[in-house]
């Protein structure tokens, strides 16, 4: 990452342009953001991580050589020989080798199914290996190590933590900050061991791991070990060829970078900086692969061939350390002294264990603040670290309180000084941003990104970026623009109480009353149409509308997918899936499902939601298909809808022997009662009958946990590209307190979250945030409770099964037609193409009446 911010650096500067520029990689791909390396298991692609613009390097004649590093320096000839045997001269050289992971020095830790966690070629192997395995150990509890054992159990294994300190991530967190995080994560499922180290990898017969015997004598029984004790600086090559390195470590180099050697510069984990440290975050190497280019572009001739004047400004003297991190879900924040280390200092502490949150700041005597450690709620760090080093405008002690009550309202981005840091990644202040909107004109928060690079790297900032963008805007007198889109100046939740007020049940209505003066008279947009029938199908029994997607104007609303009741896939076909509450199905009922599939050539897949998917069908064949379905029982699935998908679950009590309540009874019974809410954004849900959490309800919008004394209720998870772990709402509730609860939460989110905006992210970005929703929907304390359990009473009371009613409508079922001028048999020179071995029907039981038989071709006739 650094190496291509020193690429960067240089084009920006003319030096590609005058000079030539080689890059000499170990890794057969080029640079990514190692960073959000484990969002790989997450869904995004190694494409997705990388770093390099497309055209980037050609545009700038960079040379890239893959998967061949450099393996020796000469310095006398200046000549860099790599692997492959491959000899470059150089004028300037620069060593961006980064750090190596290091692993203990354990019998055994070179036996097959031990990794390492650092690049994706790791990831890859470990993802390969661990489909054979059913537990894993991860040595080491600090920033990578958790990482690596999120993705462990995102594996599905069975995963254990082995930390020598006494607390996990003992650099960045203190004593209180290292036992809630580590709750907050045994909670999770993991399994913690904490001063303790390894001590032997045991291995089977056929060499493979087999266990892990620690200083304590005990021994871990696992299938596969991720060793990610720390890292060292690589400066392997610096060693070989004579410059100077730190007695621990790291190419010694001064303010520019520079190393003993003029010729040689060393940026980066692989540098000991002019201060004496190793950095080993991306923000310090960034700020020295600025000072490195500065220095280079100066010692080049210009253009004229005089050297650059101007240039070679840029000093590395010290970074900021703060950090701030999502791991497993725990938000994880430090900054500044966060240990207390300077003299006279005190500490201003609050702690929560019931819910996880752990918050300290450390203050001089004078009142200035020095740091703080920040654990399961981190939203203050934005308006925090910029602040350290000053006395705040409020007092310590409402710093520390839950959002909600004091720091977030009384603290904003205009108590920043404009040379507060608001962009650590890429050191871009307040003033830097402010200037972008005044100078730029830019208007938004992507515009100041590409203007400032602020909000590129880690993301932390965002929020409070478009905070300062807004608030300048404002103090220009520029109104800021907070609608839904250019029809309604209203927000989401500002039409919601349109609606829900004066009970309107047209779009017509709510745009030629409510919508911007242009818009009035006109059709809507492809962002309103969608969110305002949304909140009058959500609505509907409190309003007096109908409620059918398909009803009237509301047809006309909906995006391809409600508007045929079923999820457009890639090549044009449609898929159906029918309602498996909790999982739990007839022998009947599979038969079919079985059935159907068979006669109409569908390709059939279990989902990860416990339900059975059917792909492949042509819009003109989801009537005919759907008629058999609910003929057997079943329902709409509602898998084509922003509303509840499932409420998947573990076997239970009945089964299991670990089990302590009925979670299958349960989720069948929460799937049956919000089955057909319409929300702002799909909704997941899984019922667990015990904390070994089978069912996953920890990464649902909503998800409940059996305990011995009932049911634990968490919300606001996303198993998605951006996974968030639910936060525990109440605890030991019974059936009714539950039912009740969720009612609240379900429609709280309902009535207040944006467009297309999930629970989690809802969550995360609700003035007080969690603690304000609980406030609300357990303490009522804005007093809508009733309210709100009224509006759930009238949707469950008024479900009607969206395909049953399709299907009983001559109208609605018209729509259902593959070419609306050719509404008969299908036309016979279109082929329709098979996917994944689909099978071909039996034409016997396709024909009938209303099913014309035809003849299958390609792919699917196969």
């Amino acid at each position: 990452m650094v190496g291509h911010r020193l690429l960067e650096a240089l084009a920006a500067r003319g030096v590609t342009g005058r000079a030539r520029v080689v890059v000499l990689a170990e890794e057969p791909r080029p640079a990514y953001d190692r960073v959000r390396l484990t969002s790989y298991f997450s869904g995004t692609t190694p494409e997705q991580l990388g770093m390099v613009e497309d055209g980037f390097l050609e545009r700038h004649g960079i040379e890239l050589r893959l998967d061949d590093p450099a393996a020796s320096v000469d310095r006398a000839t200046r000549t860099v020989t790599t692997r492959s045997g491959l000899a470059v001269r150089y004028d300037t050289l620069v060593l961006a080798t980064g750090s190596y992971p290091f692993v203990p020095p354990v019998p055994g830790a070179d036996s097959e199914g031990c990794f390492v966690y650092r690049t994706i070629e790791d990831l890859l192997a470990i993802e390969s290996y661990a489909a054979g395995s059913r537990s894993g150990v991860v040595v080491g509890g600090g920033l990578l190590g958790l990482e690596a054992a999120g993705a462990l159990k995102g594996l599905g294994l069975q995963t254990h933590v082995v930390e020598f300190n006494d607390r996990l991530m003992a650099l960045q967190v203190d004593d209180g900050g290292g036992a809630a995080l580590r709750r907050t994560v045994e909670a999770m499922g993991l399994n913690v061991r904490t001063s303790v180290g390894g001590q032997e990898i045991l291995t089977g017969d056929d060499g493979r791991v087999s266990g892990m015997r620690l200083s304590d004598g005990s021994v871990v029984d696992t299938d596969l070990v991720v060793f990610s004790a720390g890292v060292r600086a690589r400066d392997q090559l610096g060693r070989d060829c004579g410059l100077e390195v730190g007695e621990r470590g790291g190419i010694v180099v001064d303010e520019q970078c520079r190393t003993e050697d003029p010729a040689v510069y060393a940026v980066g984990e692989c540098a000991r900086a002019a201060d004496g440290t190793v950095y080993g975050l991306v923000a310090p190497g960034y700020e020295m692969a600025e000072a490195a280019a500065d220095a280079i572009d100066a010692a080049l001739p210009g253009e004229d061939g005089r050297d650059s004047a101007s240039a070679g400004q840029a000093r590395f003297t010290g970074a900021d350390t703060s950090t701030k991190l999502k791991l497993l879900g725990v938000d994880v924040a430090s900054f500044g002294d966060a240990h207390g280390r300077s003299g006279d200092c005190l500490d201003v502490v609050y702690s929560d264990s019931r819910s996880g949150v752990y918050k300290k700041l450390v203050m001089s005597a004078d009142g200035r603040l020095l740091g703080g450690v920040l654990v399961g709620e981190a939203d203050a760090y934005g308006m925090l670290r910029p602040l350290t080093g000053s006395v705040p405008p409020v007092s310590a002690e409402t710093l520390v309180l839950p959002a909600g009550a004091g720091a977030p309202a009384a603290l904003g981005p205009g108590s920043l000084p404009d040379e507060a840091v608001i962009c650590s990644c890429h050191n871009v202040t307040k003033g830097a941003v402010r200037n972008a909107v005044t100078e730029h004109d830019c208007t938004s928060v992507p515009e100041v990104k590409k203007c400032t690079r602020a909000g590129t790297g880690c993301g932390s900032c965002v929020k409070v970026l478009g905070r300062i963008i807004d608030d300048e805007l404002e103090a220009r007198g520029v109104t800021v623009d907070k609608g839904l889109c250019g029809c309604f100046e209203r927000t989401r939740q500002e039409l919601y109480e349109i609606v829900h007020t004066l009970r309107i049940t047209s779009f017509r209505q709510l745009l030629d009353e409510h919508g911007r003066e242009a818009a009035r008279g006109g059709e809507g947009c492809e962002v309103c149409k969608p969110t305002v029938a949304s909140l009058i199908a959500s609505l509907a029994p409190a309003i007096g509308a109908d409620g059918h997607v398909l009803d009237g104007e509301q047809a006309a609303l909906q995006d391809t997918n409600d508007h045929f009741l079923a999820n457009l896939q890639r090549n044009g076909s449609y898929s159906v899936v029918p309602r498996v509450p909790g999982g739990e199905i007839t022998p009947e009922g599979l038969i079919v499902i079985g059935e159907i599939a068979r006669d109409f050539g569908l390709y059939t897949k279990i989902t990860g939601g416990q339900r059975i998917d059917l792909f492949g069908a042509r819009v003109d064949q989801l009537p005919a298909i759907w008629t058999r379905l609910v003929d057997a029982g079943f329902e709409s699935g509602h898998a084509y809808g922003k509303s509840l998908r499932t409420v998947k679950s573990c076997v239970g009590q009945t089964w299991c022997r670990y089990g302590v309540q009925d979670s299958v009874r349960m989720a069948i019974d929460l799937e049956l009662r919000y089955r057909g809410l319409r929300s702002p954004h799909k909704l997941k849900s899984a019922v667990s009958g015990c904390q070994r959490e089978c069912a996953e309800a920890q990464s649902k919008d909503f998800g409940v946990i059996a305990t011995a004394g009932g049911w634990n209720l968490y919300v606001g998870g996303n198993g998605g590209a951006t996974p968030r772990h639910a936060d525990l709402l109440a605890q030991d509730l019974s059936d009714a307190e539950l039912v009740r609860l969720i009612d609240r939460f379900l429609m709280f989110y309902i009535r207040t979250a944006d467009r297309l905006e999930r629970t989690s992210v809802w969550l995360d970005r609700i003035e007080g945030g969690l603690d304000h929703v609980r406030d609300v929907v357990v303490h009522d304390s804005l007093g809508i409770c009733g309210e709100l359990e009224e509006l759930m009473a009238g949707h469950v009371a008024g479900y009607r099964d969206e395909w049953a009613a399709a299907l009983a409508d001559p109208e609605k079922l018209s729509r259902f037609v593959s070419f609306v001028n050719a509404p008969g048999t299908p036309d016979p020179s279109v082929r329709f193409v098979g996917e994944r071995g689909q099978i071909k029907p039996d034409l016997t039981l396709l024909s009938g009446p209303d099913i014309p038989v035809r003849t299958l071709e390609g792919s699917q006739a196969r």
